[in-house]
This record gives C-alpha cells, structure tokens and sequence, in this order.
C-alpha cells in the first residue's frame, strides 16, 4: 500500500509541474488574470482526483517493457503521456456528466453543478483536451513518434465519441425503448466508449514512448505488439465497464463515490441487458411478468419505478449471473495473455497481469 502512495505522489509530483507549465502557456497568450485562474481551477477540480489508473498505466508499462527503472527523464516524458490520458478522462467526464444530467463525481458535485460554473463547463471541457496537444507539442515535437502520439490521441478521441453517440441514441433519457437494447449493442457501445481509451490508449503511448514498432521479427517470431495488446486489451476494457455497471447496481453510493444512476437514466448497461435476456428466456419462472416490469419501470425518473427493477434484478438473481460471467471471462483474458510470446525488447506478459490485477474484484 506504501508503495502505492507513493507512486501515486510521484506522478501527482508531475502533474504540479505540467500544470503550471499549461498556466503560464495560458498567461503569455495574454489571458486575464481571472481566465488564468479559472482554468486553474478547472485543471484542479477536474483531472487529479479520480483513481488515476489509465495515467499511472502508461508509466508502470514503460517500467515493464523497459525491463529496468527509469532515468528521471524517461519517467516525466511517461508521466506526460499519463496525464494527457487523465486530461482526456477529464474532457469526457466533464461533458458527459452534463450530457447525463449527473449529480456527483469522485464524491463531490460534478463541475458544471458548481452555481459560478453551470455551462461555462462546455467549453471548460474543450480546453482540458486542447491541453493535452499543448503538452505534447511542447515535450515530444522532436520525437519521431510525434506523429504517431498526436494520431494515436486523435483516432482514440474520435472511437470513444463514436460510442458515447451510439450509446446516447440507444437510450435516450426521454424515450424508453428495451427492444433497442441488446448484449451486442451493449458490446460496440463499450468497447468504443470505454476500452480504447481506458485500456489500449496507455499502452499504445508507452509503446511509442519505447519506439517499439507496428511489427517485429525476434527469435525467429513475427510479432504485431499493437495488435495484440488491443486483442487483450479491448475485451479487458469491456470487462471494466460490465463491472462498472454491475457496482452502479449494486454498490452503495458512499463505496462508490457517486450515485447509481443508470436504471432512472435509462442507460443501456450489461445488467438491464443480462436481465432482459434472462426474461427472453422460456426456462426463467414468470419471465414474461419480470419483463413487462422492467418496460414499465425503467428509465423512469421515480425511486418506486427504480426499487422494481432492482427487485426483478434480485429475483433473477443479477449478482450470481455476474460472479459466473466474471470468473468466466478473467479465464479467458488469463488464457489470451499465457499466449504472448516475450522477447527481448518487446511485449511482456507482466503489462497486461497488472492490468488484469488493477480491476479483477474491484470493489469501486
């Protein structure tokens, strides 16, 4: 756990910097006084206080691949590349939150909740993801994987955009409609919204950060690292969202650090698709009852309508579904990474244990 802390303060340490060093790019652009600290307060308010895992990812998988501890500039070009991870978290947090309508984020109000900020956040959010190009202009502009980090943030930016609009005409928040709804629909939504970037993202930079190329021959071994990172790595990223909204089910709100909304936000998550599934079924007892619940109840903004859907999660009995798929699909990713082959100079089992680790029984 010391350990822990202490790599977090580390890379904290680096944000300090990489702040300031945006501020005072902000200032000689000859912005007010109190544009300057707004955007202090927005980089403040928006980016440093999450879990930090995707930022702290890129670091820890150069340390892996590299196969020995950093020099200090080695460490701090890393850092970067994790924190315009943690700057595009907070572009997407921000924006959705305002697109969801939410109420809380990492336990405080969500940024654009604050009575002086309301959606000034709009453009709050544009400006946290115009930072990261800031930043990696100004620390890898020399670098030959220049171009390949701005396309790698650009193309990544533009998959995760694609999912959260599938995800928002799938279901809208005035216009419930199960039949739109499916464990496939449920698959694109999140492997576009959440796996790119969550997962695949911060290992593509410490891969460019390493110039370890598209493809290589080792010992004989053709190997595509790219590829195979995002073969394990999206289908992990779908893990991490099919957790996260079973934990918006069935977490209580002080562990998770925000209220679970997906059932009155008619959102399309694994456990109204699993529920549904489960009622299609003709071997699950008053199936069709269960289901004609869920069409009248849910995505209604009203806590009786909430408690009987979750009451048909409970009779159908969501928790042990999850465990099952869990244990399942872990097996699976375990069996996908025993199959890397490790040469010298590229792609280590290790990255991709440690990511499996950060999230496997996670509890928030």
């Amino acid at each position: 756990m010391a350990d822990k802390a202490a790599s977090r303060a580390k890379f904290e340490g680096v944000f300090a910097a990489i702040r300031e060093e945006l501020l005072q790019h902000f200032a000689g652009e000859g912005m007010p006084v109190e544009a300057v600290e707004w955007y202090r307060k927005n980089l403040d308010y928006n980016v440093p206080g999450g879990k930090l895992n995707r930022g702290i990812s890129v670091v820890d998988t150069v340390e892996i691949l590299k196969g020995s501890a950093l020099t200090e500039d080695e460490y701090f070009k890393a850092a970067v590349l994790g924190w315009c991870i943690e700057l595009l978290q907070a572009f997407f947090l921000v924006s959705d939150d305002i697109m969801d309508s939410s109420i809380t984020r990492r336990s405080q109000p969500c940024w654009y909740r604050l009575p002086e900020i309301g959606m000034i956040a709009i453009n709050d959010s544009f400006i946290l993801e115009a930072a990261i190009y800031q930043l990696l202009k100004t620390h890898f502009r020399s670098e030959k994987f220049y171009v390949d980090l701005l396309e790698l943030f650009h193309e990544t930016t533009y998959q995760t955009e694609m999912g959260q609009l599938v995800d928002l005409i799938t279901a809208p928040e005035d216009h419930v409609d199960l039949n739109k709804f499916s464990l496939d629909r449920h698959r694109s939504i999140v492997i576009y919204k959440t796996a790119y970037y969550s997962f695949y993202l911060p290992v593509a930079c410490a891969l460019h950060l390493l110039n370890i190329p598209e493809s290589y021959t080792a010992s004989g071994v053709t190997q595509k690292p790219y590829e195979i990172s995002k073969s394990i790595l999206l289908p992990l990223g779908e893990y991490f969202q099919i957790q996260d909204d079973f934990l918006d089910y069935s977490a209580p709100s002080e562990q998770l650090g925000k209220i679970g909304t997906d059932i009155i936000d008619n959102k399309c998550s694994w456990v109204i698709n699993t529920a549904l599934l489960l009622c299609s079924k003709p071997s699950t007892p008053g199936g069709a009852e269960m289901r004609k619940v869920l069409d009248e109840n849910y995505g209604r903004k009203d806590a009786q309508c909430e408690a009987r859907v979750k009451k048909v999660y409970e009779t159908l009995d969501i928790t042990k579904v999850y465990g099952e798929y869990e244990e399942r699909v872990v097996g699976e990713l375990k069996a996908k990474i025993g199959g890397i082959v490790e040469t010298e100079g590229g792609l280590k089992r290790e990255v991709f244990e440690s990511f499996l680790g950060k999230i496997y029984k996670r509890s928030k």
